[in-house]
């Protein structure tokens, strides 16, 4: 793109809005901005996919306050973020761009936060309102907070959100909004699986989509091959685990077998290792892939076919324990990590008998593969000294869900609130119709589960189990 092409002053915003990002030091837009702002100016709904730090909330900032009349003192743009963390962050940002106008009032309306100041604030009025799902939902069923005004609603880190259980949270307050035809509607998003897509659907009309984040490529994962024998596959994939120490890694076997085999061997060297193949029921299938997404295994062995559809993000290597019998499927498999802007690692293992399939690898590929020694692991061994290879976060499933009206925020209050578990040892939090599993640092996890077992969620008696 041209730099002439990304200066401000090729949108349409007034002279005193363009003077205040140039006293802010915004000298030109970043990428996504020059993609999504002129769209979003246009009255556009949007789906951007950008990750945290590629300027976004300006993105989404400039456009909100476009739409902000002062002079009406009502809520006119609403932004949901996943964290407090997050949304306060945004607050202060949108604060500064507006600057430019006099009297744009923005208010923070998060959980952990005591009401009573926050119900006073409303009463006051305020334009732009930043704030957590729970809580957001929790003014709006009090009545202290209305949505009749809105203009514009934006869905910051949707990923994160639905990750962390908030797609109830969100769809009741859908309902409070004015109808999609009424309101400008923009969701940012890091990454954008089914679930995103989905969301989008419902909520968005007639969206343009910017797709900005970094594609997995060849620069971004870091491919190396092993010649195998046979009856050494198995054992390599726990010396390349042991070597390189990835935090999670998905494992393709050709076969169910080979699954179940793999992680037989894995578990009796202390590794906390699943398998996703074809025999599982769905809730044990759901209950493998929520402890993978949420750190709390580190190893997932699977076959393509179930793994079909899984998009993890942050993933750290992959490992072809079977080389695949098609090139266009080794590229799906390694293209799992080195997302986001994130570098990954490719481990590759074949036998004599597979080297025909390496070959049609490189052909595709346009390079020859690098290949390194297995002897070069086993030298490098760790000693008996160090520290197992264990995931950072422990599943505890909670007996109750959706159908017992559980939300997401309950669980978070209990464990941070009534336990004193501080926010950030807190993972992903997945509600189900009659489970809920939260994911709790697995240094927290004994007193998580001692304290949820003897205590209360929202008000009532549960039983908890650690998976």
């Amino acid at each position: 793109m041209n730099p002439a092409d990304t200066a401000f002053s090729t949108l349409p915003l007034p002279a005193a809005v363009l003077a205040n990002l140039e006293r802010l030091g915004y000298e030109r837009m970043t990428p996504i901005q020059a993609a999504s702002l002129p769209l979003a100016l246009a009255g556009r709904d949007l789906i951007a996919q950008a990750r945290t730090g590629s300027g976004k909330t300006a993105a989404f900032g400039l456009a909100l306050l476009a739409r902000i009349d002062t002079r009406r003192s009502a809520v006119q743009a609403l932004v949901l973020c996943p964290t407090r963390e997050l949304a306060e962050q945004v607050a202060q940002e949108i604060r500064r761009l507006a600057r430019a106008e006099d009297n744009v009032k923005v208010l923070t309306l998060c959980g952990g936060s005591a009401i009573r100041p926050q119900l006073a604030s409303l009463e006051h009025g305020a334009h732009v309102v930043v704030g957590t799902p729970g809580r957001l939902l929790d003014h709006l069923e009090r009545g202290s907070l209305g949505l009749d005004a809105l203009a514009t609603w934006v869905l910051d880190e949707a990923d994160r959100m639905l990750d962390m259980g908030f797609a109830d949270d969100i769809a009741a307050i859908a309902r409070h909004c004015p109808a999609s035809t009424q309101r400008q509607t923009l969701l940012f998003s890091a990454t954008y699986p089914d679930d995103v897509a989905a969301l989008a659907a419902r909520y968005l009309r007639e969206p343009r989509e910017v797709k900005l984040a970094e594609r997995p490529d060849a620069q971004q994962i870091r491919q190396r091959f092993y010649e195998v024998d046979e009856g050494e596959r198995l054992h390599a994939v726990g010396l390349l685990l042991e070597h390189f120490r990835p935090e999670r890694t998905l494992a393709f076997c050709n076969t169910k077998q080979q699954c179940r085999d793999l992680v037989a061997v894995l578990q009796a060297q202390g590794l906390v290792a699943l398998e996703l193949h074809g025999d599982l029921e769905q809730r044990e299938r759901d209950q493998v892939l929520v402890r993978f997404a949420n750190r709390s295994a580190s190893v997932l062995v699977a076959t393509d076919v179930a793994a079909r559809g899984i998009d993890i993000a942050g993933l750290e290597a992959v490992i072809n324990v079977d080389i695949a019998a098609e090139a266009q499927v080794h590229t799906h498999r390694i293209g799992r990590t080195g997302r986001a802007g994130l570098s990954g690692q490719a481990f590759s293992l074949a036998s004599v008998d597979e080297m025909g399939r390496v070959g049609r690898i490189d052909a595709m590929q346009g390079r020859e593969s690098e290949w390194q020694a297995l002897a070069e692991l086993k030298a490098a061994a760790p000693d008996a000294a160090r520290a197992p290879l264990l995931p950072p976060m422990v599943t505890l499933q909670i007996l109750g869900g959706r159908k017992e009206k559980i939300r997401a925020g309950d669980v978070l209050g209990a464990l941070t609130k009534d336990l004193g578990i501080e926010a950030e040892h807190v993972g992903k939090i997945d509600v189900n119709d009659f489970s809920t599993y939260v994911a709790v640092h697995r240094d927290r996890a004994d007193r998580a589960l001692r304290g949820l077992n003897t205590g209360k969620v929202k008000g009532r008696s549960v039983k908890v189990r650690r998976l």
